[in-house]
């Protein structure tokens, strides 16, 4: 990739993608002291909890706890994932700044994520995106599984992108495209972004997992092709509860020190980042999947 000189945003979705898919729940003040370490190390933009059924996600069941504890200063927003209006009401009483609905792109998915229809949950999306924009919060719709499915295989890039249309009439302020199973290469991002991005007017955000080792090369062509907002989970943990093998998104401090070589800047102070990852490694009591902990900056002391 030809650098190019611009700031990328990363929103770190460590505290509910990278946690959710953990057998060990992590206490609620582990949660809210790894929180405090992501806003000291500059992040603004916080996936911090999950108000889904928490007999369906256990470790996201704390979620009005970690809302009320999370330090609130300016510049940072949280997010929150909401998968049905029920979600939405938890979301609107904890004061989240944003949500994050999630419409899985193929029919077999979508029944085992969400137990509806594709069509079924688009219409919840309008539903819960006009309700959340009425109550004056940003809104992502994510389109999961848009690189391919655990169950139907390929999802073509028609098919995804008849998806992003249908999801934008509810006002939505931004869509991500997920490669919610780790299936993509650069090229598919690449034919897929700038698809979307021809169709709709609503801003673009990536969500990459690094399941088959393709994630950093695929962020770096979501880049390449006008991409300003990625995901990243801090120390490379996460996954998909209902997806099998569905592990690892890229890991903040990884992507952060790819974008920085590259001439991208990310706002990220590095230490912090690299403590934050610390702490819930320590959590979980097992090595993060990232390696930037273990191998350092470089050149040494930056």
């Amino acid at each position: 990739m030809t650098a190019v000189a611009r700031q990328v945003q990363i929103v770190e979705v460590g505290p509910r993608d990278g946690l959710q898919n953990e057998d060990r729940v992590v206490s609620t003040a582990q949660k809210v002291a790894y929180i405090e370490r992501l806003v000291a190390a500059g992040l603004g933009r916080i996936e911090a909890v999950s108000f889904a059924h928490p007999q369906r996600v256990p470790q996201m069941a704390d979620a009005e706890q970690v809302m009320a504890a999370v330090p609130r200063e300016p510049g940072v927003s949280y997010i929150g994932l909401v998968l049905n209006e029920r979600g939405l009401d938890r979301a609107l009483d904890t004061g989240v700044d944003e949500i994050n609905v999630v419409v899985v792109a193929t029919e077999a998915f979508s029944e085992r994520n969400q137990g509806m229809s594709l069509a079924a949950s688009i219409r919840s999306a309008e539903r819960i995106t006009e309700r959340a924009r009425a109550s004056g919060l940003q809104v992502t719709v994510t389109i999961a599984a848009a690189f391919g499915c655990p169950f139907e295989g390929e999802v073509s890039v028609d098919h995804v992108a008849d998806v992003v249309r249908r999801c934008t009439g509810g006002g939505a302020t931004e869509i991500a495209l997920a490669d919610t199973i780790g299936v993509a290469v650069p090229r598919d991002v690449e034919r897929l972004v700038t698809r979307v991005r021809d169709d709709v007017a609503v801003p673009l955000r990536v969500h990459l997992h690094n399941t088959r080792n393709t994630g950093y090369a695929n962020a770096l062509a979501a880049v390449a092709a006008g991409v300003g907002v990625l995901d990243a989970s801090s120390g490379g943990i996460g996954g998909c509860p209902f997806a099998p093998a569905a592990t690892g998104n890229i890991a903040t401090e990884d992507l952060a020190y790819l974008l920085e070589r590259s001439g991208v800047e990310t706002g990220i102070r590095r230490r912090a980042l690299l403590d934050a990852s610390a702490h819930i490694e320590a959590a979980l009591h097992r090595q993060n999947p990232a390696l930037l902990g273990r191998a350092g900056w470089f050149p040494p002391g930056k």
